[in-house]
């Protein structure tokens, strides 16, 4: 029997549904945060839009709060990039993607580093930071006084990838600024990471959020590779379809996989969110061009829109004053219809006053301003 095969529009229909997309869900922010299997998180706030888009009556304070508490992270995982992870992730997640920190290590610091044990860098480090929490210069200047005919940035990244490390509070709350500040993962959870972390897991949580997806999207997803041995071994337990170009897809049994005809309200998606980051065939959401057009040399991703299921263009906030703020969407290809635009405008006008307060009720005198613009297309 061949398996069946799933549209791109099913596909991405699936996808933005298992992202809480399709309606904002009634859970806790924690769990949302361990259901997407965390969220990319380069700059402080966008978890924060990325949970708001995604919760019924989300604020702002419980996710900050969690992040006080210990019980959310932020930590370098998957694809080599800063995530936001429940606590209980974060020691699955740490030692299993700690060998693309290596990697990156030897490919982009094998010159600055030549010479000096990487073994040794890191121990050197984990015996500052378990003295007390320390910056990335604090550490640079530390460690080049132990290796001084060597680049001190290089050694602090050397460390800082090679430890096992979380950036601490006041980093990511909201409303709070500083440079990122590091603390071990055992002294500011209390235990160490896994010793035995089960890829497998990992695995089947990525198609429960992520699904149906092909071990080359599990790949990307991750940054890990050999992943295809890990899909054969739980084969037995995963329903197998086919994509339009013959790919074979994998999926958990019981997963949602919504009418591909399901109407879809307008989103705003996060800046950096990993809905259009994390498959290597990505055309479920986003077309080829768009993604060209949002692409940045320098790894920034802006937040984007959905419509009916489908990045549509992309968004800036900006706040001039305490009481003010505006919001700029720039279609891509096309002007939006008449009604297009209005479904972004009201949800853009919403998107702003959490941006001004943060899903907490204002009581405070004074009028507010919230404007809604439309810049031209962007051209693909």
């Amino acid at each position: 029997m061949h398996p069946a095969t799933l549209t791109t529009r099913a596909l991405g229909r699936a996808l933005v549904a298992r992202q809480l997309l399709a309606e904002r869900a009634r859970m806790t922010a924690l769990e949302a945060v361990e259901h997407l299997v965390g969220l990319q998180a380069q700059a402080p706030k966008p978890p924060y839009f990325g949970l708001w888009s995604r919760l019924a009556g989300f604020r702002a304070e419980e996710l900050a709060a969690l992040l006080r508490e210990r019980q959310v992270v932020r930590v370098s995982v998957m694809r080599g990039t800063v995530h936001l992870v429940s606590a209980a992730d974060c020691l699955q997640l740490r030692p299993l993607t700690r060998v693309l920190y290596e990697r990156i290590l030897r490919t982009n610091y094998r010159e600055r580093l030549a010479g000096a044990d990487p073994a040794e860098i890191a121990e050197a480090g984990l015996s500052l930071l378990r003295q007390q929490p320390r910056s990335a210069r604090e550490l640079a200047v530390e460690l080049g006084e132990l290796w001084p005919t060597h680049d001190p940035q290089a050694l602090s990244q050397a460390a800082r990838a090679l430890c096992d490390v979380v950036q601490i509070p006041p980093r990511g709350l909201w409303g709070r600024s500083g440079q990122p500040t590091y603390e071990t993962i055992e002294s500011w959870l209390g235990r160490p990471v896994s010793p035995e972390p089960s890829v497998e897991r990992v695995v089947l949580r990525y198609l429960g959020a992520f699904g149906p997806a092909s071990v080359m999207d599990a790949q990307t997803w991750s940054g890990l590779t050999r992943l295809g041995e890990v899909v054969e071994r739980l084969r037995p337990q995963l329903r197998v379809f086919r994509s339009e170009s013959g790919r074979e897809l994998f999926d958990l049994p019981d997963a949602p996989r919504p009418d591909p005809e399901l109407p879809l309200p307008a989103r705003f998606v996060a800046e950096y969110d990993n809905l259009i980051l994390s498959h290597a065939d990505r055309t479920r959401v986003i077309d080829d061009a768009a993604r060209r057009t949002i692409a940045s040399r320098n790894g920034q991703v802006p937040g984007t829109i959905l419509l009916d299921g489908r990045v549509r263009g992309m968004w800036k906030a900006e706040q001039p004053r305490r009481k003010a703020a505006t919001l700029t969407v720039t279609p891509f290809g096309r002007r939006l219809t008449g009604d297009e635009e209005q479904a972004v405008a009201v949800e853009g006008e919403r998107l702003l006053r959490f941006a001004v307060h943060g899903g907490e009720e204002d009581d405070t005198p004074g009028a507010e301003e919230y404007t809604v613009g439309f810049a031209a297309p962007a051209g693909l």
